[in-house]
């Protein structure tokens, strides 16, 4: 009997800690900001805040994280994030005033740098090429499915409070996230396989890269940082963020506030948003391999803006359905191939490095999105003028991507 090659086994544990992650924080992050504004008095731009707090953390470190796992593996870097992360969880359980839930929330923050998509993106890309986005769509099938969960995670604020909650996601993510970590390897090399589990003789290039002529070579970071395609796909991505982190933080408060659901209702709507980011997942599992990315994520760019604004001036049921289907399909589409794009463009031998740097440029849409919205809806009273800035921001970012053209690989 065949052995199944490792890189989806980590693969499979690369989809299980973005599930706890997605289920536990990213995706219930809303539900936290909604529950804590009625339950400590919190302004939205001080909620918002502790999500600002988190991206900028993952910018500052990136390049430091990116420079280790090149020289060391990700596999470390993803097992003290497990550790970290569940004792951030802990650690909020326990807090009374702001400046505690900061704290909390820099703990949380660094764990989730640790292990979440970057190291994880990281070490399948040096295990994948010619299926680098089948690994990368089926990883994020993960970060999807925790979306189903939110309301679980709703159910229990409200059941047992919000304390116990953050307390038990602690203890969760600790005792599943720790058995998954320790599946991962650093390359096929160092343990008898070959990249994409192919033998010995064959060629293992993704798509672009097998055309390269043999005097051509990867990339270094500082190569990288010299190329168009580097700025553009960040702005990309950055940009892109600006409204994947605003529904994060506040499209729960919004839809309990300005039209009037439950935080149990409001969470459905994620989960329906959930199951169309699974069905963009597929697509993408499906095309990407063979497609060009870049025009994908400049098409799911404008499904970005049409949701977001279906979502801000819902007067009916059928347009928060729609928000749900168009930002969630453009997301479980785009998100995989943010990682691909760029390995495709620049190499193995650096990702690291150039995906921590990029994180340096991306952290303006996942700091923006939240303040934005946050700082206008405490202004203005509802959340119309901050999501309308962050949705025609996205539809600008297609054109990053647009422009993006592959560069030309270096000369040996």
């Amino acid at each position: 009997m065949k052995r199944i090659f490792h890189g989806w086994w980590m693969v499979a544990a690369g989809s299980g800690m973005l599930f706890l992650q997605s289920a536990l924080l990213l995706q219930s992050f809303g539900a936290y900001v909604a529950v804590l504004r009625d339950d400590r008095g919190w302004s939205k731009t001080a909620l918002a805040g502790a999500a600002a707090l988190h991206q900028l953390e993952a910018a500052i470190l990136g390049p430091a994280i990116g420079w280790f796992i090149d020289r060391f593996g990700s596999q470390w870097v993803i097992r003290t994030g497990v550790l970290m992360l569940g004792a951030g969880f802990m650690l909020l359980s326990r807090i009374d005033s702001l400046p505690a839930f900061y704290g909390a929330f820099v703990v949380i923050a660094i764990g989730a740098s640790f292990c979440g998509f970057f190291p994880l993106n990281v070490a399948l890309i040096h295990w994948f090429e010619k299926k680098r986005a089948r690994a990368l769509s089926t990883q994020s099938l993960g970060l999807a499915l925790g979306g189903i969960f939110v309301p679980a995670v709703a159910w229990s604020m409200t059941a047992f409070g919000w304390r116990a909650t953050a307390f038990a996601s602690g203890l969760i993510i600790i005792a599943l996230g720790w058995p998954l970590a320790m599946i991962y390897r650093r390359r096929p090399e160092d343990y008898g396989e070959t990249v994409d589990g192919l033998p010995a003789a064959s060629p293992a290039a993704a798509p672009g890269e097998a055309g390269a002529a043999p005097d051509t070579r990867d990339f270094t970071a500082r190569e990288a940082l010299r190329t168009p395609a580097f700025w553009l796909l960040s702005l990309g991505h950055g940009f892109a963020l600006f409204v994947v982190s605003a529904v994060n933080v506040h499209a729960i408060t919004h839809m309990k506030e300005g039209l009037g659901y439950s935080v149990e209702a409001a969470s459905l709507v994620i989960t329906l948003m959930t199951f169309a980011q699974i069905g963009g997942i597929a697509i993408g599992w499906a095309i990407g391999d063979r497609a060009d990315k870049r025009l994908i994520a400049a098409s799911c760019m404008l499904g970005h803006m049409a949701g977001l604004l279906f979502l801000t001036y819902a007067a009916a049921i059928p347009m928060v359905i729609a928000f749900a289907v168009l930002h969630g399909a453009a997301w479980g589409l785009r998100g995989p191939f943010m990682q691909a794009l760029r390995a495709d463009y620049f190499g193995r031998s650096a990702i690291g490095m150039i995906l921590g740097l990029s994180f340096m440029i991306i952290v303006v849409g996942q700091v923006g999105g939240p303040l934005i919205a946050g700082v206008l809806a405490d202004a203005t009273g509802n959340y119309r003028a901050g999501f309308t800035v962050v949705a025609l921001l996205a539809g600008l970012g297609s054109v990053f991507f647009l422009l993006a053209r592959r560069p030309a690989r270096p000369r040996l």
